[in-house]
C-alpha cells in the first residue's frame, strides 16, 4: 500500500512538474508567421536561407521574452511548407496557412509560385512577402504581395552600368534555364542592357535545369565573344556548372547574375574558376552590419552549423512584418490595416549601423509601396568567399 501511494505521489508530482513547465512555456500567446518556399531541389538554398533566418530570429525573440504588440507579448512560431518550386504545391502551402489562421507569410521564392498563390492570399486575407519579380504582383490592383528583396530589373542595370563604367564592358550575352522565372529575368536583363547601350550579342540560348554537361549549350554563346556573360535567374546548383564550363571553353570575360548565390556551393562546384563571379549579395557588409546583425549571424551559425550570406537579406521579412504590426496592432488579424500603415511606416533598422530605417518603397517601380527597403549589395566571389563590389539603394 505504501509503495502504491508513493508511486501515485511520484506520478502526481511528475504531472504537476510537466504541467508547470507547459504553463511556463505557454504564458505568452503564440503568433504564427508562415513560410512557403523551396527547400529541396536545385534552388533549395534560396528557401532554406529564408526558413533558417526566420527560425533563428523567432528563437531569439522567444528566448528574450517574446515580442510586444499592442500591449500583448507574443511568442513567435514559424510554420513552414516546402513547395518544391512547384506552383501547385505553393497553392497547397498557402491554403495550409489560411487553414491555420495565418495572415502573414514569407515566400514563395520564384515567380510562378508567387503568382499562383495570389488568389489564395487575397481571398483569405494574407499578406505575403515573395522573392519573385513580376511587377503585376506589386502593382495595383494587386495589394497583398510585398517584394522581399531587390528585383533583377533594379539590380541588373546597376551591375551592367558599373561594369561599363569601371571595366569597359561593351557587349553582353544572356543564357537562361527554360523556365518562366529565368526567362522573365533574361528578358528584363536584355531590355535593361539595350537601354544602357550595351550590344546584346546572344539572348536566345536556353538549357534544361537537369543539364549536367553545359559545354554544348555554351559553345555557340562563346563564339560570340561577349565581354559579359549573364546567367539569368540561375539557381545555386546550376551556377558553378555553367561557370566551370564557360571557363574551360576559354571564356575570360565577366560572368554575373542578378540572383543570390551560395559561396560554399560555388567553392565545391567550380573552385577557383568561380573567382570574379558577380552576384547580388545579402543586404549587409562588414561596414554596414550592426551589432544586432553580427549577433544574428552568430546565432544562425550556432543553430545550423553554417551561414549563407543571402540571409543578410532574408532576415528582414520577419522584422518588417513584426514592426509593422507593432506600429498598428489592429493589423494582427486584418491585412487592410497593415496595408493602410505601409505608406507612412518607419522604424529604426536594427541590422545596419547609423540611422538607417525600415520603410516600404517601390513607388517608382510599382506605383505603390510594395517592397521592403534593403541595401543593394553586389558581391564578387573570390577564393571561397564573397567580397563586396559595391553598395547601392533602390526606391
Amino acid at each position: 500500500m505504501q509503495r502504491r501511494t508513493l508511486m501515485k505521489a511520484a506520478l502526481t508530482a511528475a504531472t504537476l512538474a510537466t504541467f508547470g513547465t507547459t504553463s511556463a512555456l505557454a504564458e505568452n500567446p503564440t503568433l504564427k508567421i508562415g513560410f512557403v518556399g523551396v527547400t529541396s531541389g536545385p534552388a533549395a538554398a534560396w528557401g532554406i536561407s529564408n526558413q533558417r533566418s526566420m527560425e533563428t530570429r523567432a528563437a531569439w525573440i522567444n528566448e528574450t521574452g517574446g515580442y510586444e504588440i499592442g500591449g500583448t507579448t507574443y511568442d513567435i512560431e514559424i510554420v513552414s511548407f516546402d513547395d518544391q518550386k512547384d506552383p501547385k504545391r505553393a497553392i497547397a502551402g498557402m491554403e495550409k496557412m489560411a487553414q491555420e489562421g495565418i495572415h502573414y507569410v514569407v515566400g514563395p521564392n520564384v515567380d510562378d509560385g508567387a503568382a499562383a498563390v495570389r488568389p489564395v492570399a487575397e481571398a483569405n486575407g494574407i499578406m505575403y512577402f515573395p522573392y519573385a519579380f513580376p511587377k503585376e504582383l506589386y502593382t495595383a490592383p494587386a495589394s497583398n504581395a510585398v517584394l522581399g528583396m531587390v528585383a533583377n530589373y533594379q539590380s541588373g542595370p546597376a551591375i551592367y552600368k558599373y561594369l561599363m563604367e569601371e571595366k569597359g564592358v561593351k557587349s553582353v550575352a544572356f543564357i537562361a534555364a527554360n523556365e518562366s522565372d529565368p526567362l522573365s529575368q533574361r528578358d528584363g536583363g536584355v531590355a535593361a542592357a539595350e537601354a544602357l547601350g550595351l550590344e546584346v550579342v546572344s539572348a536566345n540560348v536556353t538549357y534544361q535545369v537537369d543539364t549536367t554537361d553545359f559545354t554544348p549549350v555554351l559553345t555557340p554563346v562563346m563564339r560570340k565573344r561577349p565581354d559579359l556573360l549573364v546567367l539569368s535567374g540561375v539557381s545555386p546548383a546550376n551556377a558553378p556548372q555553367l561557370i566551370r564550363s564557360a571557363r574551360e571553353l576559354g571564356f575570360q570575360g565577366f560572368i554575373s547574375t542578378e540572383t543570390a548565390q551560395d559561396a560554399g556551393v560555388l567553392a565545391e562546384g567550380a573552385g577557383d574558376l568561380a573567382n570574379g563571379f558577380i552576384s547580388v549579395g545579402g543586404a549587409s557588409t562588414p561596414e554596414l552590419a550592426s551589432p544586432m546583425m553580427n549577433e544574428f549571424v552568430a546565432r544562425y551559425t550556432e543553430m545550423f552549423g553554417e551561414y549563407n550570406d543571402e540571409s543578410n537579406t532574408k532576415v528582414y521579412a520577419l522584422e518588417y512584418i513584426l514592426e509593422t504590426l507593432k506600429a498598428n496592432p489592429a493589423a494582427i488579424d486584418n491585412v487592410e490595416e497593415f496595408q493602410a500603415t505601409m505608406d507612412t511606416f518607419e522604424a529604426p533598422n536594427p541590422y545596419m549601423n547609423g540611422d538607417a530605417k525600415l520603410r516600404y518603397v517601390g513607388s517608382t517601380s510599382f506605383g505603390q509601396k510594395r517592397q521592403v527597403a534593403v541595401p543593394l549589395v553586389v558581391n564578387v566571389y573570390q577564393n571561397g568567399a564573397f567580397e563586396t563590389l559595391f553598395v547601392a539603394e533602390v526606391d
